[in-house]
């Protein structure tokens, strides 16, 4: 199976730095001064939004059949136990109404 571009350990670090540097704060100087609202193009937010949509990463046909298997296997569980909760409960209704009735 071939490896994914970009998804070599010196890529990933060069990745996390890149978002560590712009996560950092400003400078003293830049927070003081007052934030200029400038409007972006059409074409600069489209650009914005492609660079955006290559981080993008994807799980694999492996990883999103395990998921579900998952799933469903808990649905089941899930199904089982309430199913069990409801007929115990089901049953003391009932003792406690026969009882109240007096049978």
């Amino acid at each position: 199976m071939a490896r994914k571009p970009g998804s070599s350990p010196q890529a990933m670090k060069n990745r996390a730095s890149k978002t560590a540097a712009a996560i950092a704060p400003a400078s003293a100087l830049a927070q003081d001064a007052p934030a200029k609202k400038k409007r972006t193009s059409p074409a600069q937010f489209a650009r914005e939004v492609r660079a955006e949509a290559r981080k993008i990463t994807w799980t694999t046909r492996k990883e999103t059949w395990i998921t579900s298997v998952m799933v469903g296997i808990m649905v089941v569980l899930a199904c089982a136990f309430l199913a069990v909760v409801d007929l115990g409960l089901g049953a003391s209704m009932n003792l406690v109404l026969k009882l109240a009735n007096g049978a």
